[in-house]
């Protein structure tokens, strides 16, 4: 059973999401990295994850019913910033990993706490849309789907294996990565 501690329900020990990042190619399969299933309300925390290299799923107004189905099925840590779910029955017996987010925080506070309380390290980003891998591309397969000024200045571009979105380095990104070197 999950124990409790600084506000929330924490599995592990504690760590720091620490390392510089860079754009993902490819990442080793390994049963030791975890996934996770964001409740409706951490939708911010769901892309933060997938920007520190996390399979996140999140589906907006998700039914807690439905989410503690889809947790059982799919083996996936669950993240909660609800106490009432948290109480579940299939949390509390152990079926389903979880974590309780305490209230009040804001997404990177609730980024860096579930870092901390699964000792995860960051690794190559992910899509932010839907958590899939990226694999990088070449620069004249992605001209038809970034802006001119865009395609002109950037030379590496990635596309999610999962929903075909493209990505690039760009200031964006930039800022995204300077947080996470700040965890």
């Amino acid at each position: 059973m999950p124990r409790r501690s600084r506000g929330g329900l924490e599995l592990g020990s504690t760590g720091a999401c620490a390392g510089r990042l860079a754009m993902a190619t490819d990442e080793a399969k390994t049963d030791e990295v975890p996934a996770f299933w964001c409740d409706a309300m951490l939708g911010g925390l769901a892309r933060w994850l997938r920007a520190a290299g996390y399979d996140a799923a999140w589906v907006e107004g998700i039914d807690d019913a439905e989410l503690v189905r889809r947790a059982l099925a799919s083996g996936r840590i669950l993240l909660t910033a609800d106490t009432e779910l948290a109480r579940h029955g299939a949390i509390r017996s152990g079926r389903i990993r979880a974590v309780l987010i305490p209230a009040g925080k804001t997404k990177f506070e609730q980024l860096r706490y579930v870092a901390q309380a699964l000792s995860l390290t960051c690794r190559q980003p992910r899509c932010m849309a839907c958590g899939g891998r990226l694999r990088p591309i070449p620069k004249d397969a992605a001209r038809p789907e970034v802006p001119p000024r865009t395609f002109n200045w950037c030379d590496e571009f990635f596309r999610c294996r999962r929903c075909a979105k493209v990505f690039w380095r760009g200031t964006h990104w930039h800022r995204i990565s300077a947080r996470l070197d700040a965890l």
